[in-house]
C-alpha cells in the first residue's frame, strides 16, 4: 500500500509541472506589423509546424517585406510555405546569443529542412555575424549573399520560442517553383500509394468529382491501403446502396487543408465532407500520441500511415483501415457483457449463477430431542483450530471475533465469497483495505 500511495503521489506530481507550449499565431496576433506574415502562417499551416515543436526560433518579415515575398512567389502557396518553413529554425535563437556565436558563425535546421524536400544541405540557414555588429542570415549554398540581417528582437520565451524581425527573407534558386497538384493526378497518386482499392470506388461511385471540386479550397484527404479492404471484419463497401456508398467515401475527407501537424493540434469533433448535410453527425475525433495520430469513428480508430502529398492547399494521407462512420456502423456489433472486475491483489472470482432450486426440508419432529446446552469454556478465548482441509470446513461461517487477528478477518472474509453472492463486493472491499 505504501508503495501504491507512492505512485501516486509521483504521478500527481508530475500533472502539476507546468508544460511550456506557444501558440506563434497568437503571439503574433498582438503585433499589427506582421499581419501578413501571421496570415500565411495560419493559411499554409505553418504555424501548426512550429507549435509542434518544443524549441524553435521564428525569423518574422514586416508587412511591406512579407508582401514582397509573396509577389516573387506569385501567390503560390505551397512556394510561399516553403518560403516560411526556411524562416523556422529549430534552435532558440535569442539577440545575445546571435550576438555570442561559436567562431562567429554557425549552420542551424529549419522545417524545411524536414521536410525532406530538400536538395542537399539547403534545409540549412547560415548565421553569421558581420562587421560593425550586425548579424546576417543566407542560405547554406556556398557563396550565398546576406541578405537578411538581424533587426529587432520581437518575443522571447526562453528557451523554447524565440521571434525576431529580419529585413529580408531568405531564399535560393528554386525553393519557390513548388506548384499546386492537379486534381487529375489524385487516382494516380492513390494507386502509386497502395490504394488502388479505394481509387477504384470513388471513380466509379462519382465521388472523385466531388474530392475535384474541393481542392482548391482546401482538401484533405484519408485513403485507406489496399490492406484496409482485406482486413478481418471489413465491411464489403459494394454492398452499400449507392447513397451509403458516397456518404462513407464523403466520411473520408475534410473540406479543408489539414496536414498531420495539424491533426496532432486539434481539438474537439472534426467535421468531414459528409457532414455538411447533418449537423453534429458524420465527425471524427483525433487521438495524439506523440508523433502517433489516429482518427476515432466512435465505430473503430485508424492511424494515419504516411503521407503521399502534402501541399496547400491539398494534403493526402493513408490510413490502415477503414473509417466507418458510426451513423451507419454503429450497430454492426452489439456490445459485450461486461465482465467481473478485476481486483489488486485479490483472486479471480467465478461469475455468479442464479441459485438453484431449493430442497426441501423436512420440518422438526415434536418428539426430537432437544440437545443439552453446553457451559462455555472460561479458561480461554482463543479461536477454534482451521480444519485440515477444505473438506472439513464448516458450511457456515464462524461468528466474528473480538480478538480476530487481520488475516483471520481476511480469511472469513474470502470464505463468504463462496457462501453468498450478496457478499462479493464487501468482501473485495475489505481483502483489498487489508492488502
Amino acid at each position: 500500500m505504501a508503495l501504491y500511495h507512492l505512485l501516486i503521489l509521483v504521478y500527481s506530481t508530475i500533472l502539476l509541472i507546468p508544460t511550456d507550449s506557444h501558440n506563434i499565431t497568437a503571439i503574433l496576433d498582438g503585433f499589427p506589423e506582421y499581419s501578413v506574415y501571421n496570415g500565411y502562417l495560419s493559411q499554409t499551416k505553418v504555424c501548426d509546424e512550429i507549435n509542434s515543436h518544443e524549441t524553435v526560433t521564428c525569423l518574422v518579415l514586416s508587412n511591406s517585406v512579407m508582401s514582397s515575398l509573396v509577389a516573387k512567389a506569385k501567390q503560390s502557396l505551397p512556394g510561399i510555405k516553403n518560403a516560411l518553413r526556411l524562416l523556422s529554425l529549430l534552435d532558440y535563437f535569442d539577440p545575445q546569443k546571435l550576438h555570442d556565436l561559436t567562431r562567429g558563425t554557425t549552420l542551424t535546421t529549419t522545417l524545411y529542412q524536414t521536410t525532406g524536400n530538400a536538395p542537399g544541405n539547403l534545409g540549412f540557414v547560415n548565421i553569421t555575424n558581420l562587421r560593425g555588429g550586425r548579424v546576417g542570415f543566407a542560405s547554406a549554398r556556398p557563396g550565398s549573399a546576406f541578405d537578411a540581417t538581424y533587426t529587432k528582437s520581437v518575443k522571447q520565451i526562453p528557451y523554447n520560442l524565440s521571434v525576431l524581425e529580419i529585413s529580408a527573407p531568405i531564399t535560393f534558386s528554386g525553393l519557390m517553383d513548388a506548384s499546386s497538384p492537379s486534381p487529375s493526378n489524385l487516382t494516380a497518386l492513390l494507386e502509386k500509394a497502395g490504394c488502388k482499392i479505394f481509387s477504384s470506388l470513388i471513380t466509379s461511385s462519382g465521388v472523385l468529382k466531388m474530392y475535384q471540386s474541393a481542392m482548391d479550397k482546401g482538401f484533405t484527404l484519408f485513403a485507406p491501403n489496399d490492406d484496409a479492404f482485406k482486413a478481418d471484419g471489413a465491411p464489403d463497401l459494394t454492398t452499400l446502396s449507392s447513397a451509403d456508398l458516397v456518404t462513407v467515401l464523403q466520411y473520408h475527407a475534410l473540406p479543408s487543408y489539414t496536414p498531420k501537424a495539424s491533426l496532432k493540434t486539434a481539438r474537439g469533433p472534426i467535421a468531414t465532407m459528409a457532414s455538411s448535410s447533418s449537423a453534429g453527425k458524420y465527425d471524427l475525433s483525433v487521438i495524439s500520441h506523440g508523433d502517433d495520430v489516429s482518427l476515432d469513428t466512435g465505430v473503430d480508430t485508424s492511424r494515419v500511415a504516411s503521407t503521399v502529398l502534402d501541399d496547400t492547399p491539398m494534403c493526402v494521407l493513408t490510413v490502415d483501415s477503414l473509417l466507418l462512420p458510426s451513423e451507419l456502423f454503429g450497430n454492426a456489433s452489439a456490445p459485450a457483457a461486461p465482465g467481473p472486475v478485476a481486483v489488486p491483489g485479490a483472486p479471480m472470482l467465478a461469475p455468479a449463477t442464479a441459485p438453484g432450486p431449493v430442497a426441501d426440508t423436512p420440518a422438526p419432529s415434536p418428539h426430537a430431542t432437544k440437545p443439552r446446552s453446553k457451559k462455555a469454556p472460561t479458561h480461554s478465548h482463543s479461536p477454534p483450530s482451521p480444519p485440515e482441509s477444505p473438506e472439513a470446513a464448516p458450511s457456515d461461517a464462524p461468528a466474528a471475533d473480538e480478538d480476530a487477528t487481520p488475516d483471520d478477518v481476511k480469511g472469513a472474509a474470502m470464505r463468504c465469497v463462496v457462501c453468498s453472492p450478496r457478499l462479493v463486493l464487501a468482501s473485495i472491499c475489505i481483502v483489498v483495505f487489508l492488502l
